[in-house]
């Protein structure tokens, strides 16, 4: 990724705990009301320019997981349609920030992973049933 300007979500409490996260290198926000929480940055697929996303997320060895839930809407969240396009990403976890490759769970690697999401965060199985959209669950494993 260039060293573009980054844009954050002007969204009230995202902004905010976006703010919160990055002003103290992750020291604050990335426990959001008790769950981990990253900062993903994907690159736009139409307009090329960087944005940053708050994620619960939980681990697989080395990789993080996050899922593409988006409250259980029938469209997948933007950030997940740019890293199909641009799977190369920045994660930022507490103060470190890497560079990632992103990759959707296999169906064979998927109902493991999304169990230990529903674990992290029980609201994704509400998710679940509110659309008929299967539901992403993203690897990132460091690049």
């Amino acid at each position: 990724m260039s060293s573009d300007e980054i844009i954050d979500s002007p969204t009230g409490w995202v902004a905010k705990h976006l703010r919160t996260y990055v002003e103290s290198n992750g020291a604050k926000g990335h426990l959001y009301h008790g769950r981990p929480t990253l900062l993903l940055t994907t690159v736009g697929r139409r307009s090329g320019l960087k944005r940053r996303t708050p994620l619960i997320y939980g681990r697989d060895g080395d990789a993080y997981v996050i899922v593409a839930s988006n409250g259980g809407a029938d469209d997948h969240p933007l950030w997940y349609h740019n890293l199909l396009a641009h799977p190369r990403v920045e994660v930022q976890v507490e103060a470190e920030v890497f560079a990632a490759v992103a990759r959707t769970a296999t169906a064979e690697e998927k109902p493991a992973l999304w169990d230990q999401m529903v674990g992290i965060h029980g609201e994704y199985a509400d998710y679940e049933r509110k659309t008929a959209r299967d539901i992403p669950v993203v690897i990132l494993d460091h690049a």
